[in-house]
């Protein structure tokens, strides 16, 4: 009797696809317990994210950093101390996730099994800075398999061509518009030619395009329903979508160029579009609308754990939901604007609160390390 074949779910149909899948969450707990690497095993997990926001919420739950705090507790709680405590934290879970993913690393040749760091966001509008605390993480991580995230602000772009030019690895974050993405991939183009004419190794160098999705629908949502018409409330959650895949158009027509074939030819490698923000932030949409319907070879999706293991259960790939879609796209952008409700503007904004959200949450990362190093000091 032959036995049927087993159907793939909807993990291994989305890696399939050509999808990465990288987790949007890093956390000591992860590591110790060892959930990190069960989820690389089962749920196709093969890169993760991090950001000040993450970072602030695992430092402030359970036990896990105690040790360290209380290691790291005789030098005070003066600022420098503490930031030199929270740089110390994050870097060490960092390496320890590298060192985790380094197999799959290795297996991809150096496409998957990166982990993120991002920069201070407080220097998110100070290249010179950006580009010398990008250096000393890298160093201070000290592996192949890192992403340094950088900020697409104006600023950001020309630390994201210095950091590239020294083969520093860069996962370029909050980028929101088509427009920004476009000088994102200028910012990468130039960085390794310089890296090149520097007489470095293109091929180690990775870098990913973090463009940020939910977050648009959110913002696009209320204003459609401040317009309130039938009409209007019908493109509800359509906007991030199309903006997405147009943005992999924009990918898409780089990779055509001479000048992007001259770098593959020096060995580079593409600078993969990454979707982030991917969890649903409206209740009323299908839980995993940003992963089922943002398929395509040779992109990444970073997701938040209840995103992954939703997909897990329920995930539909139907095969390429890019290709193809950019003229419907470009309609359903420009019947939002035509409610005179303008994207730059929109995303404009979410760039700005972008940068102060993680900001924020890197104050609150500082604060809750003070703490933690105070209690430390007084046990």
């Amino acid at each position: 009797m032959t036995q049927s074949p087993t159907v793939p779910g909807p993990i291994e149909q989305l890696t399939g696809a050509g999808v990465s899948i990288w987790l949007d969450d890093l956390s000591r707990e992860r590591l110790r317990t060892g959930n990190l690497a069960e989820l690389v095993a089962t749920r196709g997990v093969v890169g993760v994210t991090t950001n000040p926001t993450i970072f602030a919420a695992a430092l402030s739950k359970g036990d896990a950093y105690d040790a360290q705090l209380a290691e790291l507790a005789p030098a005070g709680v003066d600022d420098a101390a503490v930031e030199a405590a929270v740089e110390r934290i994050t870097t060490d879970d960092v390496r320890a996730a590298a060192d985790l993913l380094r197999p799959v690393y290795d297996a991809t040749d150096g496409v998957d099994g990166r982990v993120s760091i991002e920069v201070d966001p407080r220097l998110a509008h100070d290249a010179d800075k950006t580009v010398v605390t990008a250096e000393r993480l890298w160093t201070t991580i000290d592996r192949p398999n890192v992403y340094i995230k950088i900020p697409a602000t104006v600023a950001g772009l020309d630390a994201i061509s210095r950091t590239l030019a020294q083969g520093i690895s860069v996962n370029v974050t909050l980028i929101f518009s088509i427009a920004r993405y476009r000088a994102v991939m200028e910012a990468f183009a130039i960085g390794l030619e310089q890296a090149r004419a520097d007489g470095i190794d293109l091929a180690p160098v990775g870098s990913v395009a973090s463009f940020f999705v939910s977050r648009v629908d959110t913002a696009v949502d209320a204003a459609l329903e401040k317009v309130g018409t039938p009409e209007a409330l019908d493109l509800r959650g359509q906007a991030a979508i199309a903006n997405a895949r147009l943005a992999f158009e924009a990918y898409e027509e780089f990779r055509q160029t001479d000048r992007w074939r001259s770098l593959v030819a020096s060995g580079a490698q593409a600078q993969r579009p990454l979707w982030a923000s991917t969890g649903v932030k409206n209740p009323e949409y299908r839980d995993t609308m940003y992963v089922d319907e943002l398929v395509t070879d040779g992109i990444v999706n970073t997701m938040p754990e209840a995103t992954l293991q939703a997909f897990a259960d329920h995930g539909v790939v139907t095969g390429d939901a890019i290709t193809g879609t950019a003229a419907a796209s470009r309609r359903t952008l420009e019947t939002v604007e035509s409610f005179g409700i303008s994207l730059v503007e929109v995303t404009d904004r979410l760039e700005s609160e972008g940068v102060r959200k993680f900001a924020d949450s890197w104050t609150d990362l500082l604060a809750t390390t003070r703490d933690g190093l105070r209690d430390a000091a007084g046990s």
